[in-house]
């Protein structure tokens, strides 16, 4: 298992990158790999053509790869984290989710030996950037990349898909934080008011 963290979004409603922004004395980038670190033995960044990413601190390996599909959004992010990687299964995360939870990632690695993919879901809406992918995915993403099709539901229809339930999440994450992503400036100051009254997060 290896994790790939999606750093190469453009930030357009925040107006600057995000991974550089701080919460509770790290930067974004920097926390999420910070918990992801208990999970994985592999952490692979994928960074837009360019893309200048904080320091991390020295005891946090990663490895860093340039998105292959620039441009075409979170799929073309997935397929070169998972073509980077040399692990059959892959925790994919986006780097502006600040508050991911350890104990509902074991679960979806847990139920990922059968599958080719482990999505969250509450409701219809699905959490595909806090998900496990299975390097099998790799030629039907490369199909959908090349016909230009981003849509990631797409994707789903085409793999063997395990959906975690709101009644599976509940167990873990009540709240739902793992899922609390930062877009806009108002986001950036509700992370920081939330990571201020919760240290453990």
């Amino acid at each position: 298992m290896a994790s790939i963290v999606l750093v190469g979004g453009k930030s357009l409603r925040l107006g600057r990158d995000k991974v550089f922004e701080t919460i509770d004395g790290e930067n974004l980038l920097q926390r999420v790999v910070t918990r992801l670190a208990p999970l994985t033995d592999r952490v692979i960044l994928v960074a837009a053509p360019g893309q200048s990413l904080p320091p991390l601190p020295p005891h946090l390996e990663t490895s860093k790869v340039v998105d292959i599909y620039p441009g075409k959004g979170s799929l073309g992010g997935i397929y070169t984290g998972l073509l980077a990687s040399d692990r059959s299964h892959n925790l994919v995360v986006a780097c502006d989710m600040p508050f991911l939870n350890l104990a509902l990632l074991r679960y979806l690695i847990r139920l990922c030996p059968r599958f080719d993919a482990v999505i969250p879901r509450i409701t219809k809406l699905l959490e595909p950037l806090h998900a496990v992918y299975s390097k099998s995915c790799l030629a039907a993403i490369e199909a959908l990349l090349q016909q230009n099709n981003l849509r990631i539901t797409d994707l789903f229809n085409q793999i063997r898909v395990r959906y975690v339930e709101e009644d599976e999440i509940d167990r873990f994450d009540p709240e739902r934080l793992s899922f609390f992503n930062i877009n806009t400036a108002a986001d950036l100051e509700r992370a920081r008011a939330l990571a201020g009254g919760n240290p453990d997060d």
